[in-house]
């Protein structure tokens, strides 16, 4: 497995460096602050590619809020995803409460959607949604994220959270796997 994850961080193009993701997370904490600083928002952060934005974009946010977080996937490691397993969900009680969804990225939607209901059912009082990446593609999504840091092509992406097979969430930019398609390598 190591060898082929060295093979596509060797062979990955830099879509958006450290230096632009930053840039990005300081827009959307600026959003945030702008709509949702009077109303104690609870934080949901979506576990696991969810942790990395979360917590770069918590430290930008000065004002007060709580952090949650929930595990809802639909990948479990591999590079297309399935049903939603609910792995986690939050300890916190969502009734009449302000929250904000973090998450890595908006792909097709069907895991951001789930989660927007899932609080809805909870009694939120209002959900809202923060994405690091949107992801372009040729079909409407069941939902559309209401702060969002950038916008990438319909390519297989990695780095800031997003992952490859579990791995690469660690990567200091924002990455697209090189002649890929679906699980087969070209």
């Amino acid at each position: 497995m190591l060898k082929e994850i060295k093979h596509i961080q060797s062979t990955a193009d830099l879509l958006y460096s450290e230096r632009e993701v930053e840039a990005a997370l300081d827009k959307m904490a600026k959003q945030i602050i702008g709509l949702l600083a009077d109303r104690n928002p609870l934080l949901l952060c979506v576990m696991n590619g969810g942790i990395v934005v979360a917590g770069n974009l918590i430290t930008r946010l000065t004002i007060p809020l709580t952090l949650e977080a929930i595990n809802a996937s639909r990948y479990q490691n591999q590079t297309s995803g399935g049903s939603i397993e609910w792995l986690l969900k939050p300890g916190t009680p969502l009734k009449d409460r302000t929250v904000l969804i973090i998450d890595d990225i908006l792909d097709e939607g069907i895991t951001l959607a789930a989660i927007y209901d899932y609080c809805l059912a909870q009694g939120a009082s209002s959900v809202y949604s923060a994405v690091l990446v949107d992801k372009i593609l040729d079909h409407d999504k069941p939902i559309t994220a209401d702060f969002i840091g950038l916008v990438v092509e319909n390519r297989y992406v990695f780095g800031y959270g997003m992952d490859y097979k579990g791995y690469l969430r660690n990567a200091s930019g924002i990455y697209a796997c090189k002649d890929y398609d679906g699980d087969i390598f070209l």
